[in-house]
């Protein structure tokens, strides 16, 4: 029964991440010139998202981003699932860059040996905002480095969102509790 569950399990995840690699809309993404991978890495709080199935109900997620001496971006994705209190979910995927992208594009492999792909659609002058998007549309991430963010900012990133070409009627706040009650 359990290799059962846990053969269940891998071919829903497995569809799930092979529906994200749909084919991408005739409009391409607005991009950064280059990023700054160095300046890049480091810890991300998801402060709205239209996310994944196994995300959905994720609070105080973080984002980290490791660049390896191979090239490889390492990313550890933590969060608390259905609450504040909840149990805490850590997936581990694998990125590399697209090769001629200056940064901006990555291949992330999260079952291989499938990679989706996720550009950075916007980060700010002093790296401190992200958009994560896909050509796709399907997916999006806007993230900080600051668990908060005033109404005002949050929405002008949901206006920028949707001039990007996505739905925003799915993108949504992603709770984040105030570093000092963590």
């Amino acid at each position: 029964m359990l290799k059962l569950v846990a053969t269940l399990a891998i071919a829903s995840t497995t569809m799930v991440f092979l529906s994200a690699c749909s084919s991408a809309p005739d409009n391409p993404l607005p991009r950064p010139e280059s990023v700054d991978l160095q300046r890049f890495m480091g810890d991300w709080y998801v402060i709205g998202f239209i996310p994944l199935p196994p995300e959905s109900e994720a609070h105080n997620g973080i984002e980290n981003y490791r660049l390896g001496d191979d090239g490889r971006i390492y990313t550890t994705y933590t969060f608390n699932k259905g609450s504040f209190d909840g149990p805490v979910k850590r997936y581990t995927p694998e990125a590399t860059v697209v090769e001629g992208s200056d940064g901006t594009a990555w291949k992330m492999q999260f079952l291989w040996p499938f990679a989706a792909d996720y550009r950075i659609a916007y980060v700010t002058s002093d790296y401190r905002e992200t958009i994560i998007a896909r050509p796709s549309r399907d997916y999006v991430w806007l993230m900080s480095r600051d668990p908060g963010m005033s109404d005002a900012r949050y929405q002008s990133y949901v206006q920028r969102i949707e001039d990007m070409g996505y739905d925003v009627s799915e993108f949504r706040r992603q709770p984040q509790q105030p570093l000092n009650e963590r």
